[in-house]
């Protein structure tokens, strides 16, 4: 079974792409930035402003298919500066108290020159 995932607490693709996609019991969603969901406008601010709306999509789009933050078996984080990795880490240990495995890189630029994107894989038996 492969299933597109659609929320309106998620922002829009802003792009040739899908918010998610489930596939059997595995949920695939695509990087988040700080756009939010109600204006789709991207949210300038500090790491601290952008870590809390990216984090606040993710839940929109696990809750849109029917998972949960404890369901994430896989993230990858991109910042802008490793500069801002103590403050994303605060946040994100907030969210992800299961401790999925990881990935986190600098990136040189993302999109809407984002100061972070994360990107999740979820799974449920």
């Amino acid at each position: 079974m492969k299933k597109v995932i659609y929320t309106k607490n998620a922002p829009d693709a802003i792009g040739p792409y899908s918010q998610a996609y489930l596939c059997g019991n595995t949920l695939y969603c695509s990087g988040q930035i700080a756009i939010d969901p109600n204006t789709n406008l991207f949210v300038d601010g500090d790491i601290i402003a952008q870590t809390n709306r990216v984090m606040e999509n993710i839940k929109g789009l696990l809750e849109g298919a029917g998972f949960g933050f404890e369901d994430v078996v896989k993230t990858t984080c991109f910042l802008k500066s490793m500069d801002d990795f103590q403050t994303f880490n605060e946040i994100y240990a907030k969210y992800f108290v299961s401790k999925p495995a990881r990935s986190c890189v600098a990136a040189a630029a993302l999109p809407k020159n984002a100061l972070v994107e994360v990107e999740v894989i979820a799974y449920k038996e």
